[in-house]
């Protein structure tokens, strides 16, 4: 299903206002690793918001997902606050882990194999 013109704008406005939540809230840097938020999907009734998080080097990853989900209300709240004028009704969030990057890895990996075992061959 095609993403609507005001969900895209509803989601880039919530991931640029998360953005600066996260950085000031000092919620990039979590169980060692890095966290930075990916991608930001509203459903076509602008009721919930998937906030699809990016994980680098964090040793748990559900975890730090449960994390942000136990401060849901605060971020929730610091969110409200900045886009109240913007929105009539603020969605819900829900946290995911976006797993791009692992399968990235996975890949440049395999690759690298490949390339060794064509290199030993030849």
């Amino acid at each position: 299903m095609q993403e609507g013109k005001r969900q895209k704008q509803v989601a880039g406005v919530i991931q640029e206002e998360m953005n600066q939540i996260f950085q000031r809230m000092g919620l990039t840097m979590v169980d060692g690793g890095m966290v930075s938020i990916s991608n930001v999907k509203i459903t076509p009734d602008l009721l919930e918001a998937r906030i699809y998080l990016s994980l680098f080097q964090v040793k748990d990853a559900a975890k730090v997902i449960q994390y942000f989900e136990d401060r849901k209300p605060e971020i929730k709240r610091e969110l409200t606050s900045r886009v109240k004028h913007q929105l009539r009704r603020m969605p819900e969030l829900r946290f995911f882990h976006d797993d791009t990057l692992d399968h990235v890895f996975k890949i440049e990996e395999i690759f690298k194999k490949l390339n060794d075992e064509n290199d030993k061959s030849v």
